[in-house]
This record gives structure tokens, C-alpha cells and sequence, in this order.
């Protein structure tokens, strides 16, 4: 086994003793169940750890990743984690975090294909076309980039309150919040993109649904 391997594993042991010297029954507690207050929508970037990054305790935050923290209306993935997170565990926050720097959001600024991955970075894009106007009159390229960054996480947050399942659960008078991040890899800090929705009611009239 590999250096790297082997020291994992020993952190994992190091971990639970850790954990196992502050409460003796930490464990037994956690597989009792959970009861998360938030579901957390990160893009998969190794460097952006949500449970860290806000000083959450395991079982506290339940957690769905992916390439550039996308809401897609047909990725079952997201929907499953989604509808379980709001329907029976009850979350009363969900975040959508994006952070400055994300590979994905840069590729949707390029014409160069990467694999398959570009099926994905294409929904991206669709947030580049619908900003376009903005982000060209943006010169710098990395001040273009970061507003690019805030942009996508905007639009995700606005997908997620489009969602029959966010919907349902506001019309059933469920208390509900979603909100739009953005880290800094530089400073560790996040910052509220000020996107903050409890309500359909700053959805544009064709996308309220009736239940």
C-alpha cells in the first residue's frame, strides 16, 4: 500500500479516538439518525470541504457535490438528494455555494473540449449566454471570472426555488430558506451573493406551480 494510503487510515484512527476522548458516546449518537438544519450544494472542488469551511459537526449538514455547484432540472442525482433533504429530513436552509476560482466555470469561459465533462460545462454556458451583455463589458478577464462565478451560483439558487420540490414544500407552509454563497479560496471566507428565498413569490408567474 501506498505512504499516502497507509497515513488515512490512520488518520481515520486518530479521528475517532479524537472524537471517542471528547464524548465517549459521539458515535452511537451519530447512528441513532440525523436531523441536518441545512443541505449544502457545493461544487466537488477538494479545496471547498462544507462541513470545515462553516465548523459544522458531522451531522449537521447534509451534502450534495458536483462540477461547479449546478441545479439541473434532469440530473436524478440532485433531485433524490434534494427531495430527501426537504421532505424527510425536514432541512430548513439549503446553500448553494460556488467559489471563486472553480475549474468548471472557467472551462465555460474556453472553447477547448475536455471529454465527456463538456456536456456538463454546456449548462454553464447557458449562464454565460444569459449574462453575456454583463460579462463582456467586464475587461478583465479575472474580474470577468469571478463575476462569472457569483453569476452561476445566482442562477442555481434561482433553479432550486423552481423545483417542484421547493415549491411544494412553501406551499405546505414548510419553513424553508435557500441561498446563494460564494468562498474564497484565498481567505476562506464566504460571502451571501444576497439571494436569499423563503417564498415563490420573486419567481417570474410561469414558473409558480399550482399544487
Amino acid at each position: 500500500m501506498s505512504d499516502f494510503y497507509k497515513k488515512i487510515i490512520e488518520n481515520n484512527k486518530k479521528w475517532v479516538e479524537e472524537k471517542l476522548q471528547i464524548s465517549p458516546d459521539f458515535f452511537n449518537n451519530l447512528a441513532e439518525g440525523q436531523q441536518p438544519p441545512l443541505l449544502w450544494i457545493g461544487c466537488s472542488d477538494s479545496r471547498v470541504p462544507a462541513n470545515e469551511i462553516i465548523g459544522a459537526e458531522p451531522g449537521e449538514v447534509f451534502v450534495h457535490r458536483n462540477i461547479a455547484n449546478m441545479v439541473i432540472h434532469s440530473d436524478m442525482n440532485m433531485l433524490s438528494v434534494l427531495d430527501y433533504a426537504v421532505n424527510a429530513l425536514k432541512v430548513k436552509h439549503v446553500i448553494v455555494c460556488g467559489h471563486y476560482g472553480c475549474g468548471g466555470v472557467k472551462a465555460a469561459m474556453g472553447n477547448s473540449s475536455i471529454g465527456i465533462i463538456d456536456n456538463w460545462v454546456r449548462h454553464i454556458k447557458d449562464v454565460y449566454r444569459f449574462h453575456q451583455k454583463e460579462l463582456d463589458a467586464i475587461e478583465n478577464e479575472s474580474d470577468r471570472f469571478n463575476k462569472f462565478v457569483e453569476l452561476n451560483v445566482k442562477e442555481q439558487v434561482f433553479d432550486l426555488a423552481k423545483t417542484s420540490i421547493v415549491q411544494s414544500a412553501w406551499k405546505n407552509g414548510q419553513e424553508l430558506s435557500i441561498h446563494g454563497w460564494v468562498y474564497g479560496l484565498n481567505s476562506g471566507y464566504v460571502t451571501d451573493l444576497g439571494v436569499n428565498f423563503s417564498c415563490d413569490k420573486d419567481l417570474a408567474n410561469v414558473y409558480q406551480l399550482k399544487f
